[in-house]
């Protein structure tokens, strides 16, 4: 009889997190950063179809990179759970905090099971406030732990370069336009140092505007609406956007999007399988 192949607790676990770190490294980069009016989700998504953001509930958003039908049944989950706990309770028992808890637990309990191989995701979880002390943005590695971040926080490909950029760059009240300016230029940089041009069509952009009227925070922006913020003028374009906000423009029925709906999908066309990470 031979004898079993033996490893060390600590050497399978460090085997499991790097196995996850390299999947979640081939997935494209994204970035959350918190503006005067709310926090912005900027990503680089060619698929219209399949997105790297959602709508939670209400105030939150969600972003995860990596494999896009591991996260995908997290966000299912995440709205699942979110709607249960404000229909049962109330609407505004609903948090952040309390999601990212609930991804930590499954999170945590997939990476330390040996039955399955760990998730090859980082997920993102933010909640506007009445004012910016009231923003809350939390990131969750792989391995289940909870991260509060402030002001800016990348995951996904060159992430750990993405964050030094920002950290040196973002600061408090910035204008939409210049936190997603600062967001596609920290995308655009290369881990050699070069910079690349990334057209509006290929970014995917969100936000959670606390200026809405709406109780519903979340909102998509789009085509011209995006291609005017990127522009020279995204100052002006800024304050033409709540305009036709507030109206009955068809732009802003296009950017919306519900809890319910499959916005939270993402693309997976980055390592070319079918569950490839993105």
């Amino acid at each position: 009889m031979s004898t079993p192949f033996y490893v060390s607790p600590q050497q399978a676990m460090a085997d499991r997190a790097e196995y996850a770190r390299k999947g979640i490294a081939r997935g494209r980069s994204l970035v959350v950063l918190q503006y005067a009016d709310g926090i912005v989700f900027v990503g680089e998504n060619p698929s219209r179809a399949l997105h790297k953001f959602s709508e939670i509930y209400d105030r939150i958003g969600f972003a995860a990179a990596g494999k896009y039908n591991e996260y995908e049944n997290l966000r299912i989950g995440g709205v699942r759970y979110a709607d249960l706990r404000g229909y049962t309770y109330d609407r505004d028992d609903v948090t952040a905090r309390g999601l990212a808890n609930v991804y930590a637990q499954t999170l945590g309990t997939i990476f330390s099971s040996n039955a399955e191989k760990p998730y090859e995701v980082e997920l993102v979880v933010a909640e506007v406030g009445a004012t910016p002390d009231g923003d809350q943005i939390y990131r969750l590695p792989h391995d289940g732990s909870i991260v509060d971040e402030h002001g800016s926080v990348a995951v996904g490909g060159n992430a750990e370069q993405i964050s030094t950029y920002l950290d040196q760059r973002h600061r408090d009240g910035m204008t939409l336009a210049e936190a997603l300016k600062l967001a596609v230029q920290s995308l655009s940089r290369d881990t050699n140092g070069s910079e690349r041009e990334i057209p509006a069509e290929r970014l995917e952009v969100a936000v959670l505007d606390r200026t809405r009227p709406q109780q519903r925070k979340f909102k998509r922006i789009v085509g011209r609406q995006l291609e005017r913020l990127l522009g020279e003028d995204g100052a002006a374009a800024a304050a033409d956007d709540e305009e036709s906000d507030g109206g009955s423009g068809a732009a802003g029925a296009d950017t919306d999007s519900g809890s319910g709906s499959g916005s939270g999908s993402d693309s997976g066309s980055d390592s070319g399988s079918g569950s490839s990470a993105k």
